[in-house]
């Protein structure tokens, strides 16, 4: 685990965060400007990777594992997440026939 700690260390914690929000930038850029809902989906994913990330490269550099813990949880969440969402899709897929997002202001009126 020592080994492990002194590589991360070895890049510079800017570098983490430089990444993080870029990734997370394209998450956010998904989610405005896409109509598709699986996209939509897997730009949230990408969000919540990109707080991991930088939830982790923090945990290693302070040493304190319980961002490391925290990182879990959110993995966990995430996978409830998933699997509502992608059962909700489904279900609208099956009614609509169209996975649009647009198509969906439709089933208001």
């Amino acid at each position: 685990m020592e080994n492990v700690t002194k590589v991360i260390q070895l890049i510079p914690l800017n570098y983490y965060i430089l990444l993080s929000t870029l990734l997370f930038s394209i998450g956010v850029i998904g989610v405005l400007f896409r109509r598709n809902a699986i996209v939509i989906f897997m730009c949230i994913e990408l969000m919540l990777n990109a707080v991991n990330l930088l939830l982790a490269a923090f945990s290693s550099y302070r040493s304190d594992p319980s961002g490391q813990v925290f990182v879990f949880f959110i993995m966990a969440v995430a996978a409830a997440e998933v699997a509502v969402g992608l059962a909700i899709l489904t279900m609208i897929y099956r009614n609509t026939g169209s996975v649009d997002i647009n198509f969906l202001n439709k089933l208001k009126w």
